[in-house]
């Protein structure tokens, strides 16, 4: 049985999964009217286009209306981009309008001050032809050609790609232009060797997790290093992946308006490029022109690339300055020909701001952050320990002090209602944390808040209930045991499933699959000690009945009581020692993360 089977077995609820995050499948490209290139920071296709550009006149007068076709013979395509031009002028704005013939397949866009100058797609979904009209303009130009743009995946696409040219009915003709393909970017040099941090805090600043790691031999070490010279800085980024790698530097701990350098995964070639986050989006990403020295390297799963960048370039460039300070974000996640998704843990983060030309040194970091951290601790500490504590102690232990009372009340039920109400404190302020740290509600935590809010609305409910318990002589007491039983019982329940989600979510993420055993382990753990003390209870019970009224067997049954009162204690000890072991691995799990 494999890890997520355990998960579904022992929580019954679904997988909750993340979407990834696409740039641009809905064709609102309006950005790229000019040039017609796609943001996707790939160098376009220089072989020749499956994709060709029809038209259904070759002459045309003002008012006329031209069929316009783009196909491929057997080769879908996702995104598209046409438009038409003044042949005199290619690079200038589009001309003239177009009508939709199919509207689920192909939207207007307005270029410029032309509305409807330019026709892309509305979805990712495959295509093998797009109709549309041209509505030719009150003044045209004598000769006006069409060029397209097509993308069949995020990183394979055809740029500006020249069509047809029509002329206006008494124009002369014009000659036949060649265009010439488009070249690739050069490719980055490979690197003959991984990196090391042997010079890290010596001659260059290192961020890594593992704390420490050493990314020349251990392969699951994300890695950072940064070094500066008098105008320049050279970074080389590491890490396990078969997607992509990528760093970001920002002005505060939360994603968003952030410097952005990723190095993504192609079949057998890593891109690297420089981009921009605005918000929690796909980034957009930019070309290689800031950056030098390239190279990159493909082993074992490992991504490796690095590049040098000045220090300070101009501001029409969208780039941060390196002499200021900044956090420092390390990510990875999933690609897809190219195109980036979403991290599928929470990026490691450092401590601190960290101005990128100062003195070399180690830097620390998190994955989580320390408000998250504090919510899981205290939510553990409520849901593992104190309340399960409680529980024992009410349910089977109330004969080990029949008659002791503290502050006025037996020593059992003090107990238990300590812990209880310390269940539902630690609760109160674990549940309010990630609001704070949110801002609001988590759309992207699945199940996990939804139990939590549940768990939280119980917890209270059963302090209320407890407030106003009817005395044990009443009739309604009943009703009040059975209430706070099952109340009980459910909350404890939902928590135990909250938990095991909420291991496993970005802001935490507690390393897998240890951290979905361990919980096993306790759950496991607790159930035998109920089970123990359940049977334990029925044979002093059987026991008991079979005492007959003489003198001996009262004091065999009064040495009987003594044993089993024993047998409890050691069993409550027991289970307080493993509870707390338990407890203290999982903390020191929180804080490691």
């Amino acid at each position: 049985m494999d890890l997520s089977m355990l998960k579904l077995l022992l929580l019954l609820v679904p997988a909750i999964f993340l979407d990834p995050v696409n740039g641009y499948g809905n064709g609102k490209v309006t950005e790229s009217c000019r040039s017609m290139k796609p943001g996707h920071g790939h160098p376009s296709q220089s072989l020749p286009s499956p994709y060709t550009v029809t038209v259904d006149k070759s002459k045309f007068s003002t008012g006329d209306q031209i069929k316009v076709t783009l196909s491929g013979s057997s080769t879908t395509f996702k995104g598209f981009l046409i438009e038409a031009r003044d042949m005199a002028d290619p690079s200038g704005d589009a001309i003239g309008s177009f009508t939709l013939v199919d509207h689920s397949v192909s939207q207007l866009l307005n270029c410029g001050e032309i509305k409807g100058s330019a026709v892309s797609h509305t979805s990712e979904s495959g295509k093998l032809k797009v109709e549309v009209v041209w509505n030719v303009p009150s003044n045209p130009p004598p000769a006006v050609q069409f060029f397209a743009t097509v993308l069949q995946h995020y990183d394979t696409y055809w740029v500006k790609m020249p069509g047809p040219i029509i002329l206006m009915g008494n124009s002369t003709p014009v000659p036949t232009l060649t265009t010439s393909a488009v070249q690739p970017t050069t490719e980055s040099p490979v690197l003959r060797k991984p990196f090391s941090s042997k010079d890290c805090g010596s001659t260059k600043s290192c961020l890594r997790d593992p704390i420490g790691c050493d990314p020349e031999t251990d392969p699951k070490c994300y890695f950072l290093s940064f070094t500066s010279d008098e105008h320049s800085v050279l970074f080389e980024l590491s890490g396990p992946t078969e997607g992509y790698v990528s760093f970001a530097l920002s002005h505060d701990k939360w994603m968003g308006n952030d410097d952005v350098y990723l190095c993504v995964r192609t079949d057998d070639y890593v891109n690297i490029n420089p981009g921009y986050v605005t918000g929690r989006t796909h980034p957009t990403l930019d070309s290689q022109d800031t950056l030098t020295n390239m190279a990159w390297r493909l082993s074992d799963g490992v991504v490796q690339c690095m590049f040098r960048r000045e220090i300070r370039v101009p501001a029409e460039q969208d780039r941060f300055n390196l002499d200021r300070s900044y956090y420092i974000f390390l990510a990875d996640g999933k690609a897809e020909h190219g195109m980036v998704h979403k991290h599928h843990h929470q990026p490691l983060i450092s401590s601190e701001k960290k101005y990128i030309t100062s003195s070399p040194e180690n830097l620390n970091g998190s994955r989580s952050p320390f408000i998250i951290k504090v919510h899981g601790a205290l939510m553990v500490v409520a849901w593992m320990t104190t309340v399960s504590i409680g529980v024992i102690v009410a349910r089977f232990l109330k004969p080990l002090w029949p008659e002791s009372t503290l502050f006025g009340q037996k020593i059992w039920f003090q107990v238990h209602r300590i812990l209880m109400s310390s269940t539902v404190l630690l609760t109160c302020i674990a549940f309010t944390l990630p609001f704070v740290y949110r801002g609001g509600w988590s759309k992207h935590a699945g199940a996990h808040p939804f139990l939590g809010c549940t768990v939280m609305a119980l917890a209270v409910l059963q302090l209320v209930m407890a407030f106003f318990r009817p005395h044990p002589n009443t009739p309604r007491r009943m009703i009040f045991n059975w209430a706070h039983w099952g109340t009980g019982t459910i909350s404890r329940i939902i928590a135990v499933a909250a938990m095991f989600l909420g291991m496993d979510l970005p802001a935490l993420n507690l390393p897998e699959p240890w951290d979905t055993l361990l919980l096993s382990g306790f759950v496991t753990w607790h159930i035998l000690t109920e089970l123990l003390l359940e049977l334990h209870n029925l044979f002093i019970i059987r026991k008991a009945k079979n005492v007959r009224d003489d003198e001996v067997e009262i004091i065999d049954s009064a040495l009987g009581e003594t044993e089993g009162h024993m047998i409890k204690k050691i069993v409550l000890t027991v289970y307080i020692c493993g509870n707390i072991a338990f407890l203290s691995a999982f903390l020191a799990a929180i804080n490691c993360v």
